[in-house]
């Protein structure tokens, strides 16, 4: 069975249900400001599972695309990975446990033919929180499951939710198949780390809403969220304890990344191949969604992918780029399922082709400098990442290897020292995820606000922000048109910017709500970054009778105070990066 025919058979079984099947939703949240990225199927139906009306109905399938790196230490075994595609039904305040475990039972064991004495069933063992789900375990033993089968695990194993720091969650009751029949001793259970058990579905029993005081309130509806990998179930369907054996999904990306890096599938080179054919998949499909390598937020996330990509590569002996390859056969393997990713080719290998340049001119001079090191401690993981952008994880992953550990506390405070922290929605959401700005960097991202204000003007209102990247060289813009600007239009932006900033513009900011400031027609193009109070930047003078200020947008800043501290403003080179999306690099003269 390959892994479409799984989702169309999962896809089926749940419409004989009543169940609707809705489309996934983007890894890029729309409407959740409170995480980076998807990372269950959960979160676009947030508001549904806390009582709104899903136009869909109460009872909905779908296969979300999702991404996680919380656990992107584990990626190399045989079955942890960045992005994975999620199977899920959904019961919206309509059915419960007894339907969702009678039918999970009925699926893996009739659906899908697999052995019903090797499941093994783990439930929630009870806390201050929430009671035992005894629940859960009583019916597993109505539909076959013998006691000795079922374990209680505590919230760490077997609780959901939330996504973010308050919202729905609730116990889950988890299914393992024993792959090897063999005991390892009493100590091997589902949830260990014995390699005996793996993990194949998982039923949310989401009954409660925790508060942003920690308490746990009883939801208006209770539902049911579960969560099917597909890369895993394949696997084990296939009779595989590896997912990277599984042709139809990592057959061409694995082969291209065998052939790029002139190894093969085995022995000690497995972990190293398994991380980048994981990292260039999940890359290919976040880039897709807009995103590009930077030092904050899901840039960060992308950049720490793509470069620790090629830090594996280069363990190969690889010294050529190679990663553009790769991300090719991602794209023909997935492209038929995901429209998308054949619609911006071209851009996503610009992406990962410019971000894995980038990284392998300082990859080389900052592993010589390791190698000078005794010892990795926070300052020498601080001057790798200022000096040849060594992101932190990179570097206590390299001094894990050397049996060394990073103080992060010493990091952080020789990077304050330097540069200030950020100051995001997402604050703490992940390590490192840490904002340049140096004077030349304030001044362009000033120069981003002026870009796209100018921009507007000449070729008018239909331009808005697409991404952008600042380092302390050039700014890069990108922006939605149809085709590249001419000379004369290029020459237009270009003296309109340095116009506003020859009149030394002043620069503020206040802090309001984000409907106020959207109210009030400040330019916001990536909504789901922002919280509910957001800071507007203006330049200029505020609307009065003569008009509207120069620019206004929500931003997190830094920005300058005057205009007239940015100096002279060139538009450097323009590209067409995909359909109706261009990118401009412009530079302080």
């Amino acid at each position: 069975m390959t892994s479409r025919d799984l989702v169309q058979k999962y896809f089926d079984f749940f419409k004989d249900k009543g169940h609707v099947v809705i489309p996934s939703a983007p890894l890029v949240p729309e409407n959740d400001p409170s995480v980076l990225f998807t990372t269950a199927g959960m979160h676009p139906l947030v508001p549904y599972l806390l009582g709104e009306e899903h136009p869909s109905g109460r009872r909905l399938v779908d296969n979300q695309i999702c991404l996680r790196t919380d656990d992107i230490d584990e990626v190399g075994d045989t079955s942890h990975h960045t992005f994975f595609e999620m199977l899920g039904n959904w019961s919206l305040g309509d059915y419960w446990k007894k339907e969702a475990i009678e039918w999970s039972y009925e699926f893996l064991t009739k659906e899908l033919s697999l052995d019903p004495n090797k499941l093994w069933i783990t439930c929630f063992e009870g806390d201050n929180d929430a009671p035992k789900d005894t629940e859960s375990s009583e019916i597993w033993e109505k539909v076959g499951i013998p006691k000795e089968r079922i374990v209680f695990l505590p919230k760490k194993d077997n609780w959901w939710g939330p996504a973010g720091l308050t919202g729905p969650c609730g116990p889950d009751s988890e299914m393992f198949y024993d792959t090897s029949g063999k005991s390892h001793g009493t100590k091997c259970r589902p949830g260990d780390k014995c390699g005996r058990f793996f993990e194949i579905w998982n039923d949310v029993f989401m009954q409660y809403n925790k508060t942003e005081e920690g308490k746990y309130i009883p939801l208006k509806n209770k539902n049911v969220d579960t969560g099917m990998g597909v890369d895993r179930t394949t696997a084990i369907l296939q009779g595989f304890d590896d997912d990277y054996k599984v042709s139809d999904l990592w057959g061409k990306i694995l082969s291209s990344t065998e052939e790029t890096t002139k190894t093969n599938y085995q022995g000690d080179n497995k972990k190293a191949l398994r991380i980048i054919a994981d990292h260039v998949r999940a890359a290919v499909f976040v880039s897709s969604e807009g995103v590009y390598p930077s030092n904050k937020e899901r840039g960060y996330i992308l950049r720490r992918l793509i470069r620790r990509a090629v830090r594996y590569g280069k363990m190969l002996g690889t010294d050529e780029p190679f990663l553009t390859r790769i991300a090719a056969a991602v794209v023909n393997n997935y492209g038929k399922y995901y429209p998308l990713l054949s619609e911006k080719k071209d851009g996503i290998e610009e992406i990962i082709k410019d971000e894995e340049e980038k990284f392998s001119l300082t990859l080389d001079r900052g592993l010589k400098e390791i190698d000078k090191f005794e010892k990795l401690d926070g300052k020498r993981a601080f001057f790798l990442y200022e000096s040849y952008g060594f992101p932190l994880e990179l570097t206590e992953e390299i001094a894990k290897d050397r049996g060394q550990e990073i103080d992060q506390k010493v990091f952080e405070k020789e990077f304050s020292k330097h540069k200030e922290l950020s100051r995001t929605a997402s604050a703490g959401m992940f390590k490192g995820g840490l904002v340049d700005a140096s004077k030349d960097v304030t001044k362009l991202h000033t120069t981003t606000h002026l870009l796209h204000a100018s921009l507007r003007r000449v070729l008018g209102e239909h331009v808005a922000q697409k991404g952008s990247n600042i380092t302390s060289e050039r700014l890069r813009f990108d922006f939605s048109h149809a085709q590249k600007l001419t000379d004369a239009e290029i020459k237009k932006v270009e003296d309109l910017i340095n116009e506003q900033i020859k009149k030394d513009l002043s620069v503020s900011f206040e802090t309001k709500g984000l409907d106020e400031a959207i109210a009030e027609g400040a330019l916001h193009f990536f909504a789901e970054k922002y919280g509910e109070r957001v800071k507007v930047y203006t330049i200029g003078e505020p609307s009065t009778s003569s008009g509207p200020p120069f620019s206004r947008e929500v931003c997190g800043g830094p920005h300058v105070t005057h205009t007239g501290e940015i100096g002279r403003v060139r538009i450097k080179k323009q590209e067409k990066i995909g359909s109706g999306l261009i990118r401009i690099y412009a530079v302080l003269d």
